[in-house]
């Protein structure tokens, strides 16, 4: 496959003021070497526009690991 999410995305929820209910703060690491070879700027935008509906819904805030 040309990239992997894996299974060990954690979600989790957090206290602090401008926490919104029902969005969740996530974690990700994704195995890819098609956004390896990008620059961070390119391969979150990349991510984000896979990510759009989610983000919008239901993701507080997303930290991002590419290896």
């Amino acid at each position: 496959p040309r990239s992997t999410l894996f299974p060990y995305t954690t979600l989790f929820r957090s206290n602090h003021k401008s926490n919104q209910d029902g969005k969740f703060h996530l974690k990700l690491t994704i195995m890819s070497q098609e956004l390896k070879k990008m620059n961070k700027i390119q391969s979150t935008k990349k991510i984000y526009s896979i990510l759009d509906e989610e983000l919008e819904k239901y993701i507080h805030s997303i930290q991002i690991l590419i290896i």
